[in-house]
């Protein structure tokens, strides 16, 4: 069987490497790079970033923690930026290195499908290689989507792709959006040095149906301590140079914005070095000749699969953030939906679930999220129970200096069983494995709180949390 993948991020190459390993004759096309945005201008990447704001925010601490002489600490963006490209280009090697393993054959060049069964791949020389194909897997994930009054100028208009290669830390800079890519920047430019502001025209920081309310109040609670501009229920009206050399951005009250409180509706001008717009993602979707291979796309350009990952076209599937906003745009998703469209390109007859895909937040705390939100839950239970823990209770939380969060579990009230857990603290992404294992099993909050715990972990949180809900708490 020959199958053809476009796009090698974390989509594409897991669809590559697990159809090789079934046997399959693979080409994996890619016009940029193996590792799509996730390596190169997403996830990887902004933590390199993340790290460094942590050290920094650390070292402006250091005192606390009986460290004299730390205070003066600053970034060295030339290092960083170096620093950067070498995890990039480390962790890129290791992806041709299993590539070349699978067997796959690897393409660098812009693909296009004149006909079923055809591809066409251009290479940057303009030379022209064919391709047959059995089954297709599309990969071609998203980019940054833009305000049209604003156009990207990659030097005072800025996409998240370009916040990821200044070489120098702006004075200020006002991102518009304020959901995951705009509040983990929020915070990281905020270490770094840069004076910032959010904008966003939703009543709340991460206004995402996963994510707790909680966890937005915590995360604004946290952008005013460190003095983050925050302005909610807000668009951009219009950006014009001041005469200082400075954009003047002007802003108006959201038209999503339904019960305006005075402070809404005031007009506010900030003037900022740098505009970062974080507003969404458009697919990669219209350079492919889908129309010509039978591929259905909504009206913006998303493609439209069914469980299985099958397109409206036989034997082409599609995958990741070319799916859109109706599915989950996340990194470990698409790996996930490669591993259901491998399966059914040999007929194994896999189905994806999206019901509890784990939500990892980068900001400052950082916030892990699984299963339903305590608004959610109570749209589709009956009785719902909400349990909350401040981390400020955990032996190691003080002992690590961080102390601002919650653990919450929203659970059935009647069988107890696990329907969501949030976190927003130290640590957040990494203790959503043991919540995620959880829901996965099936697991009651009693399973939860009678599991040992070691200590002193910040993992006890969600043992206390997990106690409190059966009516048995120790510590909070």
């Amino acid at each position: 069987m020959k199958i053809a993948i476009i796009g090698a991020g974390p989509g594409g190459y897991v669809a590559a490497i697990r159809a090789a390993q079934k046997g399959a004759e693979v080409v994996l096309v890619d016009k940029y790079k193996v590792g799509g945005t996730c390596l190169n201008y997403g996830c990887i990447p902004s933590k390199i970033l993340k790290k460094t704001a942590e050290m920094l925010d650390s070292f402006s601490h250091c005192s606390e923690f009986g460290i004299d002489h730390g205070a003066g600490a600053k970034c060295n963006m030339a290092q960083l930026m170096k620093r950067k490209e070498q995890v990039i280009d480390t962790q890129a090697k290791g992806i041709h290195a299993l590539l070349q393993k699978a067997k796959v054959t690897y393409v660098c060049g812009t693909a296009y499908f004149p006909k079923k069964n055809r591809l066409e791949v251009r290479s940057d020389d303009g030379s022209l290689s064919l391709y047959d194909w059995d089954k297709l897997i599309l990969a071609t994930g998203s980019s940054p989507s833009s305000i049209p009054s604003f156009p990207f100028d990659k030097t005072a208009v800025l996409s998240s792709d370009n916040l990821l290669d200044l070489t120098t830390i702006p004075q200020s800079i006002t991102i518009v959006g304020a959901g995951v890519i705009g509040c983990e920047f929020a915070f990281i430019w905020n270490s770094l040095g840069a004076d910032v502001t959010v904008i966003e025209a939703l009543d709340r920081a991460l206004p995402l149906p996963a994510v707790d309310r909680e966890c937005s109040k915590i995360i604004a609670r946290e952008m005013k301590k460190r003095k983050i501009n925050l302005l909610v229920n807000k668009t951009v009206d219009s950006c014009t140079r001041s005469d200082s050399g400075l954009l003047q951005i002007n802003t108006k009250l959201s038209p999503f914005c339904t019960k305006p409180s005075k402070k809404d509706a005031e007009e506010v001008i900030i003037e900022s070095q740098k505009l970062a717009i974080c507003i969404g993602r458009k697919p990669n979707s219209d350079t492919l000749g889908l129309d010509n291979i039978g591929v259905t796309t909504d009206a913006r350009g998303w493609v439209v699969v069914d469980e299985k990952m099958q397109t409206s076209a036989e034997n082409v599937y599609a995958i990741g953030d070319l799916l859109g906003p109706a599915k989950v745009m996340l990194a470990h998703v698409a790996s996930t939906e490669a591993e259901v469209a491998v399966s059914n390109c040999f007929n194994d007859h896999r189905e994806m679930v999206y019901d509890l895909v784990p939500g990892a937040i980068f900001t400052s705390p950082e916030i892990g999220t699984v299963g339903l939100s305590e608004e959610e839950a109570q749209k589709k239970h009956r009785n719902v129970r909400a349990d909350s823990v401040l981390f400020r209770t955990s032996g190691k939380a003080q002992v690590l200096g961080e102390l601002a969060g919650m653990a919450k579990i929203v659970s059935d009230g009647d069988s107890g069983k696990i329907l969501g857990v949030h976190i927003a603290g130290p640590h957040a992404t990494d203790l959503l494995g043991e919540a995620s294992l959880a829901m996965q099993l099936g697991a009651k909050v009693e399973d939860l709180a009678h599991t040992i715990h070691a200590h002193p972990t910040l993992a006890e949180i969600l043992m206390e949390t997990s106690l409190k809900a059966i009516n048995l708490p120790l510590h909070s």
